[in-house]
């Protein structure tokens, strides 16, 4: 009885709260809003999300325009639509735009307080941010480290013939998984995780990763109604708090081994180049340090989960994009072949300067299946957007797989073709907002330098010199499933990619 009388108390008070600030904005003649469709009493526009926000949001765009509002409970959205508008958020306001609107399943064990990717733009962000361009992805420290991921697609070229000899279906989204896996586990901390084939223990990161993404992406009435935040109703937070500790567990145990190393307590290990824990580390141990040990397991946490999820899952989509289109499929191969000769297994991080059909279909695959979908920030003050007004502490959705849908921007834009790339010069590198599958501006993801050498190389080679074949008897509507997507943060295929790899470089 208690409850019933809270409940109907709060939805009372909401209530009267959505009458003044509707009041409010009525007397307000320069607060202008974007237009929307129209919200519900109390709840607003949550209905109209569905369970593929990304989409929903885009069908919307096209009736309210490349900026629009969007109730949800007390949560005011802004989305938008357009790379001009993207161009004036995270390039020309920046500054105001850098913020985070942050959900309650990424409160859990406190991680929006130490993680890069979530806490606000103050010093300890900008000093974790300085490691990462400097100890983590700069060029320097990925080329001391190429040869430990050269290893790991070796390791999976291996496996695939193995697979290929006795004409067994692969699993290509486990192997893909398990390889990306490991080639940052080494690059990070110069372990390996999981062992190629062995499915279960690659099953349990996929689902801590997968989980992860997946609760701090879909909607959370906690995040619309912060009443209800004790309460937990959806139990989101819940299961977060059981990923986060998993991981933290794992990670907290690999630094312990590695600062027993560094005080040397045990033997000092002959790793043949630094990884980035050494780096991370020394930061850490020195004095007056701004980065504690805490702030090193969330960053890792942000690293491992990002940037495995991130690109194993686009290397993926590129494998199902490319077997769902045969002649797309036969260029790039013919392009392997004449750059790379017949005696090559694998390619090399030098070798993708030499493979503009390879970076285009890469990028083609990044405008379909943005590793981001919806990039979350918020408006630290009132500030004018194209003649509309965005209130201090809205949301703000960049809807990243919207632009890359957007019929006015490309010519057939639900179709995989990588050649229009060929023809163009828009990069993905933060400055063409036409595609920015990492963002831009100052929240840019800090991991596209590695991404892009993990994706083309293990894409590339996995292609070289094999042939793919579909199970259910090659019909590839039912074999791939394109358009069947998981939605959370990143974006993945809702059926794992399988097929036979078949031999083929004697052909």
């Amino acid at each position: 009885m208690d409850n019933l009388l809270l409940l109907l108390f709060f939805f009372v008070w909401l209530s009267i709260q959505t009458l003044i600030s509707k009041l409010v904005t009525k007397s307000s003649k320069s607060f202008k809003l974007p237009p929307g469709p129209n919200p519900l009493p109390i709840l607003g526009n949550i209905l109209e999300l569905g369970n593929q926000p990304h989409k929903s949001l885009t069908k919307l765009s096209q009736i309210y325009g490349p900026i629009m509002t969007l109730k949800l409970g007390k949560l005011t959205t802004i989305v938008i639509s357009s790379p001009q508008l993207a161009k004036e958020v995270l390039h020309k306001n920046d500054q105001n735009f850098c913020y985070r609107t942050v959900p309650d399943t990424v409160k859990a064990h406190d991680h929006h307080i130490y993680s890069v990717g979530w806490m606000q733009p103050l010093s300890q962000w900008r000093t974790l941010r300085k490691i990462c361009a400097t100890k983590v992805f700069s060029s320097q420290q990925l080329d001391s480290t190429q040869v430990v991921r050269r290893r790991k697609v070796k390791e999976l070229m291996d496996f695939v013939k193995k697979t290929s000899e006795t004409y067994d279906v692969l699993d290509i989204s486990e192997a893909i998984f398990t390889t990306v896996l490991n080639s940052i586990s080494n690059t990070l901390f110069s372990k390996d995780v999981v062992q190629l084939g062995c499915s279960s223990k690659s099953q349990e990161f996929k689902g801590i990763f997968c989980g992860i993404t997946e609760e701090a992406g879909k909607p959370n009435v906690v995040d619309y109604f912060p009443i209800f935040r004790k309460i937990d109703p959806q139990g989101a937070r819940a299961r977060m708090t059981k990923y986060y500790k998993k991981m933290i567990d794992f990670l907290d145990g690999i630094v312990e081994e590695r600062l027993r190393l560094t005080k040397g307590l045990e033997m000092v290990d002959t790793k043949e180049y630094k990884d980035v824990l050494d780096y991370v580390l020394e930061v850490m141990l020195e004095d007056n340090s701004q980065v504690t040990r805490i702030h090193v397991l969330h960053l890792l946490v942000d690293l491992f989960v990002a940037g495995i999820d991130t690109t194993a899952s686009t290397i993926e989509w590129a494998m199902a994009e490319l077997l769902y289109n045969s002649k797309e499929l036969q260029k790039l191969k013919n392009e392997l072949q004449e750059v790379l000769g017949k005696e090559e297994k694998q390619i090399e991080e030098s070798h993708i300067s030499k493979l503009p059909f390879l970076r285009a279909v890469v990028k083609e695959t990044f405008r379909l299946h943005p590793p981001f979908p919806l990039i979350p920030h918020k408006s630290k003050e009132d500030v004018e957007l194209c003649g509309f007004n965005v209130p201090k502490n809205a949301q703000v959705l960049i809807n990243i797989w919207g632009v890359g849908r957007d019929p006015s921007i490309w010519r057939n834009p639900n179709e995989f073709i990588p050649e229009r790339f060929l023809e163009s010069k828009i990069d993905y590198q933060g400055n063409d907002c036409e595609l920015i599958p990492f963002s831009a501006g100052r929240r840019m993801c800090p991991g596209l330098p590695l991404a892009y050498r993990g994706v083309h190389t293990v894409l590339g080679s996995l292609l070289h010199c094999y042939d793919w074949k579909l199970v259910n008897n090659g019909e590839k509507e039912k074999g791939l499933d394109m358009f069947d997507e998981k939605f959370g943060l990143s974006l993945h295929k809702a059926k794992p990619l399988q097929a036979i790899p078949i031999y083929s470089h004697n052909n």
